[in-house]
């Protein structure tokens, strides 16, 4: 698949890159996606919720009233469930949400995603650029000039591009990434896939290693 390189004022370069079929061209594996982004999900939780059961609640533990003769139901505790107050039956407990998925699942995943925004054109290839200093305006005008204001944009720049990366962080929509931070998560949430020459050759070569 053949994509024209563009500049950072979104004008044409007249130089074109060929994007990996073994990536962006393959038939995408909805199961693998679906598999990949219920563990990044699932990654995010904290596990931390907790309730309180009967043993825990801070109470009297004498019985309330008689057994017998009430005309009301016995009742031995007032921590019991049944009661304001009391512990909760069968509450969340602390646990880890996470689960394991192979290598390769995860990496067909990845490229599955790739394959989808690529198929709906909605990779775009930037000549290698940097800014001389962290400034959100220029990254605002990077993403006015490519006609991407107002849309999710993942940008993947090569590691070491702070001042790009910097530049981003008040900008709402928009995630600057290096090629090794690529999840299908962040792909598919993106509306727009924006990568730079060097980047989309560092992804080739990592997923050739």
């Amino acid at each position: 698949m053949e994509v024209k390189v563009l500049n950072i004022s979104g004008k044409e370069t007249g130089a074109k890159v060929q994007l990996a079929e073994d990536i962006f061209g393959i038939k995408p594996n909805d199961h693998a996606i679906y598999l990949d982004v219920k563990l990044y999900l699932a990654n995010q939780r904290q596990g931390t919720h907790k309730s309180k059961q009967r043993n825990e609640i801070a109470g009297s533990t004498r019985k309330l009233y008689k057994q017998k003769g009430t005309g009301g139901a016995r009742a031995g505790s007032i921590k019991s469930p049944l009661f304001n107050g009391g512990g909760r039956i069968f509450g969340p407990q602390p646990r880890n949400y996470t689960f394991k998925l192979n290598k390769k699942l995860k990496s067909l995943a990845r490229n599955s995603a790739l394959a989808y925004k690529a198929q709906d054109s909605s990779v775009v290839v930037l000549e290698d650029f940097t800014f001389d200093a962290v400034k959100t305006k220029s990254f605002i005008n990077l993403i006015s000039a490519l006609e991407f204001t107002n849309q999710r944009t993942l940008i993947v720049v090569p590691a070491g591009n702070e001042n790009v990366y910097l530049s981003s962080r008040n900008v709402q929509k928009t995630k600057v990434i290096t090629p090794e931070q690529i999840t299908t998560y962040d792909v598919l949430n993106a509306a727009k896939l924006v990568f730079t020459t060097s980047s989309v050759k560092t992804l080739e070569a990592a997923v050739a290693e």
